[in-house]
């Protein structure tokens, strides 16, 4: 498999040395704005997002960027694939059907789908750096084969009515500007009878606006990972059916999770002797920020990596409260099927 980023390798290999600084000031330009300015703003501020974090994201979590329940005696990493075959074997997919992957990343969870189902999978992304990335994992891991990337927005794919088998997506369509209008686009890529499920970042109902905490939560939620809003669950639910699904199955997976192990532990873990598990603890991700300072002033990392890791780092504490009280959810689940048409 393609090697991970090395600490002084991050930012370096998205951005030209001398952009970074300037992307990090616009990225946080928008989360100073509106919410009305980030959705106007979508395309812009998430491939600003993912120029600056994929590097990071790698180094510390890997090819595959979500969450996942996670049981007693269950490595993070089992965890995650367990998680993205659940959605293969849910949407039943099988070799000769063509699969959508809506934002796909660099494609980690791709590969594990493609090399379990056997099913030819495409991911959406728009984002040239994930993408560049995402081939080379793909090459190296002998599934070109099966996997592909469009580059494309997802609000608008240039793909023709009816195109797709099946679609899945795995914590992206967050990044939706509006939901209803990406999932009425989604269902005119499928087939008459097509599935698409998915996991989806969420408020949940023990979410309270006029609790400040909460707020907080959420704020830090959307500045920490690029979100221009984040919706209630019911209104994810609602979004589908206003683009025309039927709703198979809606449901939080996060209490699924064993009690010592909920999905936030992936960020809330104290320490670890394990290197691999040791950079995502509440102690690697500090020690990481400290040497990313110091490669900083060294001129080793460009100016501006500090910055991004301050803002990864702050997003994480937010996911950790807001896992901890329970008002947000990365793993609320949907199934839903596209209708066959009705004849005239």
């Amino acid at each position: 498999m393609t090697e991970k980023p090395q600490l002084t390798d991050l930012v370096q290999t998205s951005l030209k040395t001398d952009e970074v600084e300037g992307v990090v000031d616009e990225y946080n330009s928008f989360h100073a704005g509106t919410v009305e300015t980030r959705k106007a703003n979508y395309t812009k501020m998430v491939n600003d997002y993912y120029d600056l974090v994929t590097d990071f994201y790698e180094y510390g979590w890997g090819q595959s960027f979500h969450f996942a329940p996670r049981h007693k005696g269950e490595s993070f990493e089992a965890s995650l694939v367990r998680h993205e075959l659940y959605l293969a074997h849910v949407l039943g997919l099988r070799p000769g059907m063509k699969t959508l992957d809506v934002g796909c990343g660099v494609g980690g969870p791709m590969r594990a789908i493609a090399r379990f189902s056997g099913a030819t999978i495409v991911g959406a992304n728009n984002n040239d750096y994930q993408i560049k990335r995402g081939n080379k994992h793909n090459e190296e891991a002998h599934l070109a084969h099966l996997c592909s990337f469009l580059k494309a927005d997802f609000m608008k794919l240039p793909v023709p009515d009816k195109s797709y088998d099946a679609i899945y997506a795995i914590e992206a369509t967050c990044h939706a500007p509006d939901k209803v209008k990406l999932f009425t686009e989604l269902h005119r890529v499928m087939k008459d009878g097509a599935e698409f499920a998915g996991y989806e970042w969420c408020l949940t109902k023990k979410y309270d606006k006029n609790n400040p905490e909460h707020r907080a939560i959420k704020k830090g939620i959307e500045e920490g990972d690029a979100l221009p809003d984040i919706w209630y669950e019911a209104d994810v639910v609602d979004a589908l059916k206003q683009a025309g699904f039927e709703v198979l199955d809606a449901r939080d997976l996060a209490p699924t999770a064993d009690r010592e192990t909920p999905w936030e532990l992936a960020l809330s873990q104290p320490f670890s002797m394990s290197l691999g598990t040791f950079k995502r603890t509440t102690v690697g991700r500090q020690v990481t920020k400290r040497l990313v300072r110091v490669l900083e002033t060294l001129r080793i990392a460009p100016k501006g990596s500090t910055a991004v890791s301050d803002f990864l780092n702050a997003g994480a504490e937010a996911l950790v409260r807001g896992g901890r009280t329970g008002v947000f959810t990365p793993m609320f689940f949907f199934h839903v099927r596209k209708p066959h048409a009705t004849k005239a």
